[in-house]
């Protein structure tokens, strides 16, 4: 395998085989209870998840977040993942599409179009790739390469400097953000990987032209944790492993950007485990939900086993909406919230 192949091979085996979730820090979303409505008044089969994201509709607000790609068993769960994407109606993202632009012949293990014609698609590079000779024409190539609907630039400064091998060169990145915003034709979102985005930071991706920011915020996976188990060096091993906990959990992180940047989508993603999470998440601002360990496990199996996994938080999403009143994802947005701290209201 080269480097780039046997690197996302190892990172999909460790998330399945090892306990990579955060340390010490939780998503936020239990801080949270809903106001049970006992008397609803509507009908739970009339309750509609449906939402238009990025002139798209969605069947549900559910985001099949970025995982994977750039291996061979990649292409199988992207297939797997886009065939349960495309059957329910949602949106998804493909992983970093870094190995095949730097490799053509692994361009397929990300093209999910011919199994999923209709759902809202992320292509996806990082974004401190823009210091090691990327330009907007690697942007574009990636997002021809799937014929995606836009782009994710994903930040992920913690798990580069603990990666054996990492780019640790993030300066004036920001300059080089806005200008790939300017020049290519599809909308960008910026994503964090797993440690969260501030709302002062989200403001000034906003200003610099981003049409979105995903939080993924900590809480669920800590990919600090899955570049401790690929390191052999015991001593780098040990300071990933310091970082398990480090990050903003995705509720804060939430919060702070919805208000930071109330025009502009936010995606809540980071240890969303349920679609009562999901609830939680679009009650508190976001406009998709996304959900990515969950689905990898299911996703290795069959489409089917993947399918029934999404059905599943689809499903607790409608009933949590149909418990607290909410006929469509607006009126959940209103719904009653508290905290659990002191019964105060949200």
């Amino acid at each position: 395998m080269t480097g780039i192949e046997g690197r996302k091979r190892e990172h999909i085996d460790t998330v399945l085989n090892e306990d990579v979730s955060s340390k010490g820090v939780t998503p936020g979303f239990e801080a949270y209870v809903f106001e049970h409505v006992a008397l609803p008044e509507i009908d739970l089969g009339a309750v509609d998840t449906g939402c238009t994201v990025f002139g798209k509709r969605l069947s549900s607000p559910l985001l099949i977040s970025s995982m994977t790609g750039g291996t061979m068993i990649a292409r199988d769960i992207n297939m797997r993942l886009a065939e349960a994407a495309q059957s329910l109606g949602i949106a998804m993202g493909v992983g970093s599409q870094r190995a095949a632009i730097e490799d053509a012949t692994f361009a397929d293990t990300f093209d999910v179009r011919p199994v999923a014609p209709d759902i809202l698609l992320f292509a996806n590079l990082g974004a401190v790739q823009l210091n090691y000779g990327y330009s907007v024409d690697q942007a574009r190539r990636a997002v021809d390469m799937i014929g995606a609907d836009a782009l994710f630039l994903h930040l992920n400064p913690l798990q580069e400097a603990v990666q054996n091998g990492g780019d640790r060169n993030w300066s004036g990145l920001y300059g080089k953000i806005g200008a790939l915003v300017d020049a290519i034709d599809v909308p960008v979102v910026i994503k964090e990987v797993g440690n969260g985005i501030s709302g002062r930071l989200a403001r000034r991706l906003v200003d610099a032209g981003v049409a979105g920011i995903d939080v993924a915020g900590a809480g669920g996976t800590s990919w600090s944790e899955v570049e401790a188990y690929r390191q052999k060096d015991p001593v780098a091993r040990r300071v990933a492993h310091a970082f398990a906990g480090w990050g903003i959990p995705t509720a804060d992180a939430l919060t702070e950007v919805c208000a930071a940047v109330d025009e502009t989508p936010v995606f809540a993603s980071g240890g969303i485990r349920s679609g009562i999470d999901a609830a939680k998440a679009i009650r508190l601002g976001a406009s998709l939900v996304g959900m990515a360990a969950p689905a990898l496990g299911s996703a290795t199996e069959t489409a089917a086993a993947a399918t029934d996994a999404l059905v599943a938080t689809i499903e607790e999403l409608r009933i949590a909406m149909f418990c607290t009143g909410s006929q469509d994802l607006n009126a959940l947005k209103s719904a009653v919230m508290r905290r659990v701290s002191d019964g105060s209201f949200v």
